[in-house]
């Protein structure tokens, strides 16, 4: 149904862009505050599988919610279940993107690479979203997806670097 497909995109772009966003801004502010390769590694996968398993919860109860306000009737829907499905699998696979240079290089080049991995498709993920709802300025919206969703690795390293001058400070 068109109803269902509509979810299944809304949960796949959503699950993309805040995986990406929310795994490259904790990945950078760990590595901005100069902890070891393995505790960004291992922080990062734990994040990337609770937040996958949360969101999908999360996009579960809100369908069913919403269902149940428009529709009055209480019965799990085959649509809110594929849909957190689809949150579940586009955060987890997403996440492994800006993840992924930290399995293969040191902290600090694999935060370069981490980001720069990470621009890339968030400006990817802005033209095919222009592209699946057919808007005629794929570069505006590639460009708007990538700018609003960097500053969340802006905002990492900032943050990590408060964290490293805090403890340089107090040494």
């Amino acid at each position: 149904s068109k109803k269902g497909t509509s979810i299944y995109i809304r949960n796949f772009l959503l699950g993309v862009e805040d995986s990406l966003v929310s795994t490259v801004g904790l990945l950078a502010g760990l590595s901005r505050a100069s902890l070891t390769g393995n505790i960004i590694l291992v922080s990062g996968t734990v994040l990337i599988f609770v937040e996958a398993f949360s969101m999908g919860i999360g996009s579960f109860l809100s369908e069913e919610s919403v269902q149940d306000f428009t529709t009055h009737k209480d019965k799990l829907s085959r649509e809110s279940i594929v849909g957190a499905v689809v949150m579940f699998f586009s955060y987890l696979v997403s996440g492994l993107i800006p993840l992924s240079p930290y399995i293969f290089f040191k902290a600090q080049p694999a935060l370069y690479v981490s980001v720069a991995l990470t621009l890339v498709s968030l400006f990817a993920l802005g033209a095919v979203s222009a592209y699946h709802f057919r808007h005629k300025d794929y570069l505006t919206h590639a460009v708007r997806t990538f700018i609003l969703g960097g500053l969340a690795a802006v905002l990492g390293i900032i943050i990590g670097i408060c964290f490293l001058l805090r403890r340089l400070v107090l040494q």
